[in-house]
């Protein structure tokens, strides 16, 4: 057929299919030799309904599925970095790029890939050839650079959300017709292919400047009519960059062809070729559904002796620490490299001297490519003394040099066809890139589980194993012992750590095979692609980089806190009317209760008063005694856990303290602060805050922090769809004596202080249910006033109450919440008895405003490093909603307009929130004068 009127175009985007099929099934692989085919099997699967969806009046005549050439096009030669941030391929991905090819003949459909051109551009210029003809065209993708082709006959089919794209839509995503998206995305970028646009100005910005100038060239050629100073500078500065910009997302409708629109007419399967390729693809399922809708006999397909008689792999060996070797050489490591380098896949993990990464030392690797297949390479054990006693200075023998062993392995850690599998990689990675390797890509298990299992119990290894595997790995302490007998990794004999660390490695592999399909069917490998795989190597990068803190300011200030507890003390012993220690629990109890007989006091186990925090915080609205004990308590905490204890923990190469983060920590996806914890420093009180004084810039430098305002606040009137709330975010008010206002009936501007306190903190109390008793405590009010105040929030804003119920009700029928992200936190309590009953329910009903929050930010710190790239800047630190980034003194500016656009614009695409979020931004020589 002759391609002209009435003929309609069908063009898929064939990678598109391919990573979508990909990421949507478990590993695959033919029974017959291993390959991976999951991502085949699911092109075909999508293939095929495809093909059965698009039959009738309005299926296409003519159809092509067209590829990406897998090498540099013509973009990389206007501009080599082109695509340059984008991460390679999955490494078992890569062999099933050309199956995939293979697959499409074998169902007869056209298809084709152009050297040194992308898709994008062959789809675009055979849209062109079809609309000039005089036929319709259907592009099966819902890539944003195809939108520019919109119009005249040309549509877009999102086939994962059977959602049609036409003029209407475009604009609704670009604020731009089809024709004027190129502008608008030239003028905005594109971090992931790496084009580089017009700095701090985004998608929303860019079409209003070409709504109001028409094109971009008369933008360009106007810049004095720019209002903005800022904003005029870099649209005057940055135009050859701009016009770059634009060329590199200008689809080439031009790009020379071998083939012709003729050539791609729809044509009916050979039946034999099909069948014949899905018998060789092992596709029994698929392979059936086809011959009984061809009316043929399904192809047999003769399993190998070894395969299990279900879809899945072979039973894996039972764990046999005997069978694992310990490589002595440099020719028995490159002979475990060459299996690394056939299968595109090890487990690995590092044996060191102690837990901080920054001055641990490498004692040893072990490796693995399957399940009992692992090997333990000893790098720097040593000799043991004459009567057991170890030797510390001498290495044992039997063990590799360590600059041959790394300079050996350095190409296939950081091979990025070869996946590394480790369990806590982010401490691995650390550890080895401190020996010049930069481990990418990998898998984590831990964190795998985390997705999956959130709320439910611990991540680490000897659990994991236990729970999933059935099997009990060699405690640590059988190794190293524990308390003032405990010794260093380095200190075990080599046969006996060898058994220990090559278990680790061959359990982690078996985690590996468990969770990875589990991510899948569980419906969290999105949450894990990209909340916490990318996130691990953002955060090794921070912790390594540390954040300078004075030892003489902290020094000062526990000299300073001594002498105000002391006076506190005073104070306190004056009230009570004797002497006694403060520090005492049971003397205090005895001063409060026994001698005071003050109301609320119980005894614990052994006889004597019980004085934990939340009963002094009771104590303290009736009594001044109780309230002086809690801030003796606030100062002692400070002196102990940050005054005193920081000093101890600045490095002293780096002069920096390095903390280290924990994604795992929380349920609901907040990261945890640890050795030393920076995120619980007090910022309520005036000493709380000075400690931060102490955290300072290097010269020539500033700290800069930028903060989420009330982030938690505006997730929860997004979710709760509370009118009243969505407004007073979108006119910017202050939403805590707008909260005020509502509910005591102030008009704002009589509003006192002291009616905004209150107000704010019922608002940040109600995302955590917080009860009668807990804002009494906060506030040193009586209870029955705080309820009072409770119960007229709800009364106000009633849609909170609703989101509540609803929330508990599907923590009852699913024992899970999840956040906007789909991040999935289990609550197996929630239907419990008892004590444990209420706090369950308050956590449910906080989980998925503080999971939310806890996933903007993460998203924010993922895509950090690229929109920063080539600024003299570097992210630190992220405490809760803040991010804190060390900056040279002349590119502060630069470096908050693309912090803030970043973390205003977390949320999206993912997440399209109906209230805005907002940063703000400070600076200075420390922490406190930045925040």
């Amino acid at each position: 057929m002759t391609f002209g009127k009435g003929c309609h175009l069908h063009l898929i985007d064939g990678s598109a299919f391919i990573f979508r099929a990909y990421h949507a099934l478990p590993p695959l692989t033919r029974k017959s030799d291993g390959l991976p085919i999951g991502a085949v099997a699911g092109f075909c699967n999508m293939l095929h309904k495809y093909i059965e969806a698009n039959t009738g009046p309005d299926a296409p005549t003519h159809a092509a599925v067209i590829f990406d050439y897998s090498g540099k096009t013509f973009r990389n030669e206007i501009y080599p970095d082109y695509k340059a941030n984008r991460p390679p391929a999955p490494e078992d991905l890569v062999p099933q790029f050309p199956l995939t090819r293979l697959a499409t003949r074998a169902f007869n459909v056209a298809c084709h890939e152009i050297e040194g051109y992308e898709a994008d551009d062959i789809i675009a210029t055979l849209s062109c050839q079809a609309r000039d003809a005089g036929g319709r065209v259907t592009i099966i993708s819902s890539d944003k650079d195809l939108m520019q082709l919109v119009g005249d006959g040309v549509e877009m089919l999102d086939a994962m959300k059977n959602k049609r794209i036409g003029p209407d839509e475009v604009a609704e995503k670009f604020g731009v017709g089809p024709d004027r998206v190129v502008d608008v995305q030239a003028l905005a970028g594109d971090a992931v292919d790496n084009v580089p646009g017009a700095p701090g100005i985004g998608i929303k910005t860019a079409a209003q400047l070409i709504n109001e100038f028409g094109d971009l060239e008369t933008l360009l050629a106007s810049t004095d009519r720019i209002k903005q100073p800022k904003r005029r500078e870099v649209l005057t500065d940055k135009a050859d960059q701009i016009r770059l910009s634009r060329r590199l997302v200008e689809l080439d409708c031009a790009t020379p062809l071998d083939f012709g629109l003729d050539d791609l007419e729809v044509r009916e399967p050979d039946p034999t070729v099909l069948l014949d390729f899905l018998s060789e693809m092992e596709f029994r399922t698929l392979g059936k559904r086809i011959a009984d809708q061809l009316g043929l006999e399904a192809p047999t397909i003769v399993a190998p002796p070894a395969a299990a008689e279900t879809d899945g792999d072979p039973a894996a060996p039972p764990i046999d620490r005997d069978a694992y070797e310990t490589l002595r050489d440099a020719d028995a490591l490159r002979g475990w490299i060459e299996r690394i380098n056939a299968t595109g896949i090890v487990a690995l993990d590092t044996e060191t001297t102690g837990l901080d990464e920054m001055v641990a030392g490498l004692v040893g690797i072990c490796l693995a490519v399957g399940p009992g297949q692992a090997c333990y390479v000893p790098l720097a054990h040593r000799a043991e003394g004459g009567e057991g006693l170890f030797d510390t200075g001498a290495l044992a023998e039997g063990q590799m040099p360590m600059d041959e062993a790394l300079a050996l392995l350095k190409p296939v850690l950081e091979d990025p066809a070869v996946l590394k599998i480790g369990q806590n990689m982010k401490y691995d990675a650390k550890i080895l890139a401190r020996h010049g390797i930069e481990v990418a890509p990998f898998d984590d298990t831990m964190l795998m589980s985390y997705a999956l299992y959130s709320g439910l119990h611990n991540h680490g290894m000897d659990a994991l194993s236990e729970r999933y595997l059935g099997h009990q790995p060699i405690p640590i302490k059988e190794l190293i012992g524990s308390g003032k007998s405990q010794i260093t990794f380095d200190r075990v004999p080599i046969d006996t750590a060898a058994k220990y660390a090559a278990e680790d490695a061959d359990v982690t592999f078996r985690l590996w095979q468990a969770f990875k399909p589990q991510l899948h069917r569980n419906k969290v490998t999105t949450v894990y692609e990209t909340l916490e795989r990318p996130l691990a190597p953002v955060l090794a990068r921070m912790e390594m980089a540390g954040i300078k803190v004075d030892r003489d300011t902290l020094s000062r200030m526990s000299n300073a806190f001594a002498q105000k507890m002391a006076g506190l003390e005073a104070e306190i012993q004056e009230l009570a009317g004797e002497s006694f220690n403060v520090g005492s629990p049971k003397q205090l109890g005895e001063i409060l209760f026994d001698k005071m007989s003050l109301p609320g006091g119980k005894k614990g186990k052994t006889g004597a008063w019980s004085t934990p925090a939340d009963v002094l915080e009771d104590l303290a609205t009736e009594h001044d005694l109780p309230a002086r004990v809690l801030d003796w308590r606030q100062l002692s905490k400070l002196k102990s856990t940050y005054t005193d204890a920081l000093q101890d923990h600045i490095n002293p190469e780096t002069g920096r303290v390095h903390t280290s983060y924990l994604q795992t920590g929380a349920s609901t996806g907040r990261l945890a602060s640890t050795d030393p914890n920076l995120q619980n420093i007090p910022v309520r009180t005036e000493e709380g805050r000075r400690i931060r004084e102490a955290f300072v810039a290097e010269q020539g430098k500033v700290l800069v922090s930028l903060d989420y305002s009330q982030i938690e606040l505006r997730i929860l009137a997004h979710v709760a769809n509370i009118d009243a709330l969505k407004q007073a975010f979108r006119d910017g008010q202050d939403i805590h004596a707008m909260t005020a206002s509502e509910m005591f009936d102030v008009p704002m501007d009589q509003m006192t202080p002291e009616i905004r306190r209150r107000a704010k903190a019922i608002n940040f109390g109600v995302i955590y249910g917080i009860s009668g008793f807990g804002l009494a405590r906060n506030l040193r009010i009586p209870r029955g006033e705080a309820q009072a105040f409770i119960d007229r929030y709800f009364e106000r804003f009633p849609g909170i109450r609703d989101y509540m119920d609803a929330t508990i009700a599907f923590a009852k029928q699913h024992e899970r919440v999840e956040t906007l992200f789909g991040r999935r936190i289990h609550t197996p309590e929630i239907n419990a008895k008892g004590p444990h009953a209420g706090f369950a329910k308050r956590a449910a009903i906080n989980a998925p405003i503080q999971g939310a929050a806890a996933d903007i930010i993460r998203r924010a710190m993922i895509r950090m490093e690229d929109a920063i790239a080539g600024l003299p800047a570097r992210m630190l630190l992220q405490v809760h909603d803040e991010l804190i980034f060390e900056v040279d003194e002349g590119a502060v500016e630069d470096t908050i307009a693309r912090v803030r656009a970043v973390m205003e614009g977390a949320a999206e695409p993912a997440v399209k929130l109906d209230v805005p979020l907002v940063v703000d931004a400070g600076q200075g020589a420390n922490w406190a004068e930045a925040h």
